[in-house]
């Protein structure tokens, strides 16, 4: 299992990738599957670790992220013999291995950051094997052997029955998360917004985000970790999901969801695969649609938004669907 080095496996806070990675691995080795995670040395798995790299290179900037990269990726490639199979979750990188290698390696697409990587998935379409984690986030040109969307470890969201007064927004504070609109939809709304999340983009929250902040209807707590999120994702009346990029997953929605916590979302990417409109949220297009929204939120009942992740988002439904792929691809080089 290779995951990405920029956080750690699992993350502290943030890390998507990372989180994903280790819910794969953690519940592929409950399931008494032989796993070795390539991981930064202070990640934590059940399986086997193994590391060259000692801290995320985001958390130590003393590191050179290339060279890191370089060397984790290598390692796990000098090693390919001694596996069935590779789980690629570290990007398009990697693939520029596979071919010096009999052993299978799959990719899952968490993402395409620009077309400008196409290039190389496309050079190994014939030689690799590729899952989407969505529909949405599928290129025409590229063949995928199964969509697998992510699923969430159900024992570290609370249900909550009776929430709070106020919004949450949760992600990067980066114009493509649409923090600036969160803030417009809350304010419309006349909601409490709280919003959590690591500032990716410093002078988009300083001129878009930090104006509005007042401690009272606008708060900003920062990046929280696993149970400040919880607490707030659970206790939240409703989730603020206003996307200016066509998402591949989104996590945070599922989350929401565990939580209870309805979704109020911009339909734009995978959103529509995620959200049953009326049923464990809304989708909407603009601002002033959302807004509207937010006075329905209390007709969209909570146990339902529980009931499904419980059916399609579930770590077990996630690790099913991998372990079914993983034998079709061993099948294939057998």
């Amino acid at each position: 299992m290779l995951s990405p080095i920029a956080w750690r496996t699992p993350p502290r806070k943030y890390g998507p990738w990372e989180l994903v990675t280790s819910l794969i691995t953690e519940g592929l080795v409950k399931k008494g599957i032989d796993v070795t995670l390539f991981a930064t040395a202070d990640s934590v798995t059940g399986g086997k670790l193994h590391a060259v790299v000692p801290r995320p290179y985001e958390e130590d900037r003393s590191l050179d992220a290339k060279v890191c990269e370089c060397l984790h990726i290598s390692e796990l490639f000098e090693r390919a013999e001694s596996f069935d199979l590779i789980h690629n979750n570290f990007d398009f990188l990697p693939l520029t291995y596979s071919k010096l290698t009999k052993t299978p390696v799959l990719t899952t697409i968490h993402g395409f950051s620009s077309p400008k990587i196409l290039p190389v998935y496309k050079k190994y379409n014939d030689t690799n094997f590729y899952v989407s984690i969505s529909n949405a986030n599928r290129s025409p040109e590229l063949n995928y052997i199964d969509t697998v969307y992510h699923g969430i470890n159900m024992e570290n969201f609370t249900y909550q029955k009776t929430p709070e007064d106020y919004l949450l927004f949760l992600g990067r504070i980066h114009h493509d998360k649409g923090a600036s609109e969160a803030i417009q939809i809350a304010r419309k709304a006349g909601k409490k917004l709280i919003m959590a999340g690591i500032i990716q983009d410093e002078s988009y929250f300083k001129e878009q985000v930090e104006p509005f902040i007042d401690g009272t209807q606008v708060k900003f707590v920062g990046a929280v970790g696993p149970e400040m999120r919880d607490e707030l994702l659970g206790k939240a009346l409703g989730f603020i999901h206003s996307i200016n990029f066509n998402e591949p997953f989104g996590l945070s929605v599922v989350e929401a969801n565990a939580c209870g916590t309805p979704v109020v979302a911009f339909n734009k990417g995978s959103m529509p695969e995620i959200i049953s409109d009326g049923e464990n949220g809304f989708l909407v297009n603009d601002v002033s649609s959302a807004a509207d929204a937010i006075s329905n939120l209390k007709t969209i009942s909570r146990q339902r938004c529980r009931a499904i992740v419980e059916e399609r988002f579930s770590q077990d439904k996630m690790v099913e669907k991998y372990l079914a792929v993983y034998r079709q691809i061993i099948g294939k080089n057998d």
